[in-house]
């Protein structure tokens, strides 16, 4: 019983560090607001919008993530955009994409 304890207790522990380690469309939100909003001379739902949902999740899954906001924004230093601000950048492009009927408040 004391073991069975134990391995729930890991396994909620973990589905925790799991689910708080995910990217975030909010994260993503900030990041654009602080990094790319200046450079690229609009909103962020302007650029969202760049892509529909099947199109944003093509370019990440090609790697290309990183070469699309160039595209879009040719004054961006990409330097400034860490790879690990690409996956929070990811969630908010996809989740305000032109199909996606939802526009974000930046």
């Amino acid at each position: 019983m004391k073991l069975l304890k134990v391995g729930l207790s890991m396994i909620l522990m973990g589905t925790v560090a799991i689910t708080s380690s995910h990217a975030s469309v909010e994260k993503g939100k900030k990041i654009y607001m602080k990094k790319l909003k200046a450079p690229c001379g609009f909103s962020g739902a302007k650029f969202a919008i760049k892509h529909t949902q099947d199109e944003w999740e093509t370019i990440m899954n090609a790697g290309k993530f990183k070469e699309e906001i160039k595209k879009i924004c040719p004054k961006v230093k990409l330097k400034r955009i860490r790879d690990k601000y690409i996956r929070d950048l990811y969630d908010f492009s996809y989740e305000f994409a032109s199909d996606s009927g939802k526009v974000p408040t930046c």
